[in-house]
């Protein structure tokens, strides 16, 4: 295991850009906005660039949001014990400015909570915010791209074939770290996969929850190149 971790450690960090980390700089700053539960609560937020991280039901969104902005001992944002219990898109600032300089959106989880219940607001977000940047979708690595996933990563790829949105998305593979060597060695068939379902989709991030977390510096760099910036200050 210890073998695999400094694998991962190796492969992590090669990956990770070279930019300034001004996330943990501004933890102070991240804020809780607004939640919306209907189309017509969502709110403007003075247009700032925004990205948005889906995934399935406790596939472990809040955590690796409040790694991404450095709250990982005091989270801002905070997960249900309930699976499926998230139903509105919960919009975060992060940034020095009165209003920051990028939004964090954590969407209901999918799979668990009916199409009925969120899926018209979240399809109505997806289509009509001209501040979208890119879409997160969590992926747990170690239960592989499951019938939910899939679909969600279909109709993506659908909404992105008409080339009129503003928005491009990403699959994030998450705790990595809980493979063994032989499984490790089979990522490569999930970006295959990933791109047979998806071919519009970036390539992938990789995520390990081992402690210090692995690949959060990737993925904050993706969020800042989303959003047509190269730092927070």
């Amino acid at each position: 295991m210890r073998r695999t971790h400094t694998v991962l450690h190796q492969a992590l960090r090669a990956a990770s850009r070279n930019t300034a980390d001004s996330f943990e700089h501004h933890t102070t700053s991240a804020k809780f906005l607004a939640a919306s539960q209907s189309i017509s609560s969502i709110p403007e937020l003075h247009g700032l660039p925004e990205v948005v991280v889906a995934g399935r039901a406790n596939a472990g969104k809040s955590t690796l949001l409040n790694a991404v902005i450095g709250r990982t001992t005091t989270p801002l944002m905070h997960s249900s014990k309930k699976a499926g219990r998230t139903r509105a898109l919960n919009f975060f600032s992060i940034g020095p400015s009165a209003h920051g300089r990028l939004v964090l959106v954590d969407a209901p989880g999918y799979g668990r909570v009916s199409k009925q219940e969120w899926g018209q607001l979240f399809e109505h977000y997806l289509e009509y915010r001209t501040q979208l940047r890119r879409v997160y979708v969590l992926i747990n690595t170690p239960h592989g791209i499951g019938k939910s996933d899939a679909l969600f990563l279909e109709m993506l790829d659908a909404l992105t074939q008409t080339g009129s949105l503003p928005w491009t998305y990403q699959a994030i593979f998450t705790q990595i770290d809980r493979l063994t060597p032989a499984q490790i060695g089979e990522t490569a068939k999930l970006k295959e996969e990933l791109h047979r379902l998806a071919p519009t989709c970036l390539p992938p991030l990789f995520t390990a929850s081992m402690k210090p977390r692995l690949g959060i510096e990737t993925v904050r760099s993706s969020i800042l190149e989303a959003c047509g910036l190269t730092t927070l200050d």
